[in-house]
């Protein structure tokens, strides 16, 4: 009714669980076969494995924002678990939550 006051806009956007040993990730190359290389947050390059699951609900190009969860058996791989859309990229990028080894959003 009269005027349009702008409020603070309340984002939910999923965060990698420590506690499960998520971290953030970016693609890097597709591979086929629902296989990503991935550069994750630590700074190494990982196979990222999109499990049956998520296979068709969630399509990955290059340069998506994601989260995996390295194996503990091969520390080489990991599981994809969670792909950010372009709004949630930028969002986390400009809120600071990124570590600077992923943060291609600026």
């Amino acid at each position: 009714m009269g005027r349009d006051v702008p409020q603070e806009e309340v984002v939910r956007v999923r965060l990698p669980s420590t506690r499960d040993g998520e971290i953030f990730a970016v693609a890097d190359q597709l591979l086929g076969a629902s296989r990503i290389r991935v550069m994750c947050a630590d700074g190494k390059s990982r196979l990222g494995r999109i499990p049956g699951k998520l296979k068709k609900r969630m399509w990955i190009r290059e340069g998506d924002l994601l989260i995996v969860k390295p194996w503990d058996f091969q520390d080489e791989k990991s599981d994809i678990r969670h792909r950010y859309t372009k709004t949630e990229s930028t969002y986390l990028s400009r809120r600071g939550i990124l570590p600077k080894s992923v943060d291609i959003f600026r």
